[in-house]
Order: structure tokens, then C-alpha cells, then sequence
């Protein structure tokens, strides 16, 4: 487990093969509670490559100077973070 936020990845590899490929993250909060979002790619096995990109937004508590998953939601197109973005900009200029 990470220590510090730096260390939190959702990248994830078996038998030597990335499946979950980390290609960005943006720290949204730091301290006891933590929030980050992370772009990454699945490996799709069938096709031998990386699917779309993808967006994962991941809640971690601290304890015991360890970071644990407390929450994720998981944004599955790109349609779906464009309404997310387009709700959020409306909600700002209110």
C-alpha cells in the first residue's frame, strides 16, 4: 500500500503485463482523506492492445500511515466525462 499520495496508481500488471495502464493522474485533495483522478487504459487480451482511455475518480483514508480505497466511481466514455464537465461549468457560472 502507498504511504504517500504520490505513490497511489491504479496501474495494475500480472505475469509481467500491464492490464491496468496509468496514463495520468491529478491530485484533488491531499491530508487524511485523499482524492485523485486517474486516466488509464484497459488491456483488452482479444484485441493484444490498450482500449479507450478511461477515467476513474478514487477516495483513500489514511491509517496507520498506509493509504486504503475508501470509494471509487469509475467514468466509463468519453461522453460521459464530457457531461460531467458540461454539469460542472454550468453549476460554476451560476
Amino acid at each position: 500500500m502507498a504511504s504517500t499520495v504520490d505513490e497511489l496508481s491504479v496501474e495494475y500488471s500480472e505475469d509481467d503485463q500491464v492490464l491496468v495502464k496509468e496514463l495520468d493522474k491529478k491530485v484533488l485533495t491531499k491530508g487524511a482523506w485523499a482524492t485523485l483522478m486517474f486516466r488509464y487504459q484497459d488491456w483488452d487480451a482479444k484485441k493484444e492492445e490498450y482500449g479507450k482511455e478511461k477515467f476513474t475518480i478514487r477516495r483513500y483514508q489514511k491509517r496507520n500511515g498506509e493509504y486504503f480505497q475508501k470509494s471509487k466511481f469509475n467514468i466509463s466514455s468519453q461522453d460521459q466525462a464530457q457531461a460531467i464537465i458540461d454539469a460542472l461549468q454550468g453549476w460554476l457560472k451560476e
